[in-house]
């Protein structure tokens, strides 16, 4: 009998450390997010541009840059996917905007894609656009 006891507090202590972990991991997200949301000076969020830029710019979006857009957050994991999809697509209307470009091109897609995306995630960018046989050489001063 006292195994058993011995058998049940290691499962339930187990337990307990995984829902802990789990709900840190969680935590530390939701914080993340709630940090996005908080205004900066001006009284915007992050999240508040970003939308803003992508409204203003939906009438210079067409399929084959759509296309192209959805192709390059493939290497996302598909739980965030659409979240790198929104910050990439917010990051390529502020320059389409302050371009006043008339369509969005595949230069201001790449140009967008690698400024948009973090410094450590450069080095899977750069396979992604290898694989899809974009020449990066006139992006290079991007990735510094």
């Amino acid at each position: 009998m006292n195994e058993l006891n011995d058998g049940f507090m290691w499962f339930i202590l187990f337990w307990t450390f995984v829902l802990i972990t789990l709900m840190g991991i969680g935590g530390f997200f939701m914080f993340r997010k709630f940090l996005k949301r908080m205004p900066k000076q001006d009284g915007w969020s992050d999240l508040d541009w970003q939308e803003y830029y992508i409204n203003q710019s939906l009438h210079l979006w067409d399929e084959p840059s759509k296309e192209l857009l959805a192709e390059l957050v493939t290497p996302v994991p598909e739980l965030f996917r659409q979240v790198a999809k929104e910050k990439i697509a917010g990051k390529i209307a502020q320059i389409a905007l302050d371009e006043k470009a008339k369509k969005i091109n595949h230069d201001l897609i790449i140009r967008g894609y690698i400024q948009a995306t973090p410094k450590r995630d450069h080095k899977f960018l750069r396979k992604k656009l290898d694989e899809m046989q974009i020449d990066v050489t006139p992006y290079e001063h991007l990735f510094e």
